[in-house]
């Protein structure tokens, strides 16, 4: 990437030049996010996810706009219509809209009236008529020359017309006129709603936005969304929708621009501009405003969907607790399903406890004798139809468990998956729908990764957003989640190893086929053998690969093999086992004494001294507290730092950056150790 490029990404975004091209390197290089937001922090200055996504999506703008310009400067050359002034202002444009502006003219298109008066020989006279040069010159008696009945033109009058139409044309292709008419519908534009005649039934479906008239620079969040409903019931026909400013302020550009005095030649180009505006310029910038609301409403939707997938994704775990799960059911009863604390299917069965007398009774006994066979920690009760019903059942029992509402969105998606075929072949969808909301319990993100992210429930419009940008937005939520909260790489899913950062799908499932062939991992080193996956994909995913009970205990951590050599200098340094160092606070205390001992990376332990609103301050031992600030207390968004964190609250703290020479600290939590 050119210099000029990484300076713009970086002005953009407000980083570091050096930091920029860093990041683009490694991106380039085939890492993911999740491995270079932890695993190479030195390289990009400590760039978290958002900052280094956010540089990544830069790019692709950038490259698909050198790819355009290409592809421009290609097709202009083809047709012999590039000149030298002309390729100097293709390259100098630096957005889309103006690369596109300045190629407007020159498009192949489809006959116009415009073409149609070329073709009869009037582009001479609208060229005479728009230079405004002769004040004395007659546009009728002159126009007479071109009259041809041969060639269509028949009168004066037809003559002039045809010289409007080709100068219409001119003024509504203007980059000028189009970038300030933009700037125009963007600032003082309104959107107009209205019932379409004839549609009065469909019409209904959106009554919350017939006649309605709002300016579009007052849209507000929440009001943008609403937008993608009104853009919905414009598509089918049941709304009209119409964008537009004030027309006088529209045809003021104009005749700023092209008209010249108010003589016979001018009064023939305001009628032009006027043609020009409402027949070419305004449903050009209607639809060009329009299309643009809809893509700041589709991201906004896909952003919001895609906080509410991470808040889903990471909800706590239960653990791997014994439980039973119920999909409740009235007529068709409730399907119980038993799991056991590996997330196993031991037993399943139907009862009805919401008939009368004796089937009420035996679902009773069912329920009673599951919990004392088989030891059930928790019940898990999924939230639709009859599902309060069933909980207010168990509660009456009196089972001392826990009974715990989950959300069943998706679950029904999943039961009738390949996935879940492949999982339980002998079981019916119900079952496998039971199964399903116990496993959330257990582990929500281990579960939910196995459904379409759309089916979860946590979003809005999500059928009128961009499908491409919601899926790769929906994608990264998900292998964001779990690489930071890591994988078990003896028990988990083929799906849940997927999002791994390096493996994939067909990966993560060589990866499964040869735990199944070779029985559990003993070590990071043996992920080598699995066929596929090769040093490169070894490199992007043992960090975030978990093997507890191994022959190294580091392989239970996040720490990286590669960094494996510096944590068994320190451990001999301090004269004890690598095991003995990780679980002695005292010792990690010990090996970092002063500032200069602090690396980005180091996760410690610390003491929350002072909270405000900006952050918290944490005491690390070095003698001078270090700032978490608010952005980095939690993975999601925190209003308020005393949502998180209290005075002399102990916490665990990764440290993110050192400035020796302000003698500042900056440290995140934004971890989830526990479910590590």
């Amino acid at each position: 990437m050119s210099d000029p490029q990484i300076k713009k990404i970086a002005l953009q975004l407000s980083l570091k030049e050096k930091d920029v091209q860093a990041t683009i390197s490694l991106l380039d290089s085939g890492a993911s996010l999740p491995f270079i937001a932890r695993y190479r922090k030195e390289a990009t200055g400590n760039l978290d996810e958002v900052a280094i996504a956010a540089i990544r999506e830069s790019l692709f703008r950038l490259r698909r706009m050198e790819e355009r310009r290409e592809s421009i400067i290609e097709s202009l050359a083809k047709r012999s219509l590039l000149t030298d002034d002309l390729q100097e202002r293709l390259l100098g444009a630096d957005t889309l809209e103006s690369m596109e502006d300045i190629y407007l003219p020159f498009r192949i298109r489809r006959k116009t009236r415009a073409t149609a008066a070329r073709e009869r020989g009037l582009e001479p006279l609208a060229r005479t008529i728009f230079a405004q040069d002769n004040v004395d010159w007659d546009p009728e008696e002159e126009a007479l020359v071109f009259v041809n009945p041969e060639k269509g033109v028949s009168s004066a009058e037809q003559a002039l017309s045809g010289a409007r139409d080709i100068m219409a044309e001119w003024m509504s292709e203007d980059g000028r006129a189009r970038q300030r008419m933009r700037s125009l519908y963007q600032s003082q534009g309104i959107i107009r709603s209205a019932g379409a005649a004839g549609k009065g039934e469909d019409a209904a479906k959106y009554r919350d936005y017939l006649d309605r008239s709002e300016p579009i620079s007052r849209l507000r969040p929440h009001r943008i969304l609403a937008i993608l409903a009104m853009l919905r019931g414009a598509k089918s026909g049941a709304l009209s929708l119409h964008i537009a400013p004030p027309e006088q302020a529209a045809l003021g550009i104009l005749e700023e621009l092209f008209i010249k005095g108010d003589g016979p030649l001018a009064q023939q180009v305001r009628q032009a501009a006027m043609d020009s505006y409402r027949r070419l310029l305004a449903p050009s910038m209607e639809n060009e405003t329009l299309s643009r609301m809809r893509v700041h409403a589709g991201e906004k939707a896909i952003e919001i969907f895609s906080q509410n997938l991470r808040q889903a994704l990471l909800e706590p775990p239960l653990g791997q607790k014994s439980v039973l799960a119920l999909d409740p059911g009235f007529r068709t009863g409730c399907k119980l399903a038993v799991i056991d604390s590996l997330g196993r299917l031991q037993e399943n069965q139907e009862i009805f406890p919401h008939d009368t007398g004796k089937r009420r009774e035996e679902a009773a006994a069912s329920v009673r004798d599951i919990c004392k066979r088989r030891g059930i920690e928790a019940i898990a009760v999924g939230n639709g139809t009859a599902g309060r019903e069933t909980e207010e059942f168990l509660r009456g029992l009196d089972l001392a468990v826990p009974i715990i509402m989950v959300n069943e969105s998706g679950a029904s998606v999943y039961s009738t998956s390949e996935i879940a075929r492949r999982e339980f072949p002998h079981k019916d969808a119900t079952v496998r729908s039971a199964v399903s909301i116990g496993r959330r319990l257990m582990d929500p993100l281990a579960e939910l990764v196995k459904i379409d992210p759309k089916a979860i429930g946590v979003g809005e419009y999500q059928h009128d957003v961009d499908q491409s940008a919601l899926k790769s937005a929906l994608d990264d939520v998900a292998a964001s989640c779990v690489n930071l909260v890591g994988v078990d790489l003896n028990t988990a899913s083929r799906e849940l190893l997927a999002y791994v950062s390096g493996l994939g799908l067909k990966t993560a499932e060589a990866v499964v086929n040869y735990r199944n062939e070779h029985g559990l991992f003993r070590s990071r080193k043996d992920l080598l053998k699995v066929p596929r996956l090769g040093p490169k994909a070894f490199e992007q995913s043992a960090g975030f690969l978990r093997i507890h009970n191994g022959h190294n205990p580091l392989d239970g951590t996040a720490v990286h093999p590669e960094s494996y050599p510096i944590v068994e200098k320190m451990a001999e340094d301090c004269g004890v086992g690598i095991r003995e160092l990780m679980n002695n606070e005292d010792l990690l205390r010990k090996l970092v004494k002063k500032m200069e001992d602090l690396r980005a990376g180091m996760k410690l332990p610390g003491i929350v001294t002072n909270v405000t609103a900006f952050g918290a301050f944490v005491d690390i031992g070095v003698h001078q507290d270090g700032l978490v600030h608010i952005s980095q207390l939690r993975d999601c968004y925190v209003r308020n730092p005393t949502e998180v964190v209290k005075v002399r609250q102990k916490v665990t703290v990764e440290v993110l950056d050192v400035d020796l020479e302000r003698k500042r600290i900056s440290l995140s939590m934004r971890h989830q150790p526990t479910r590590q």
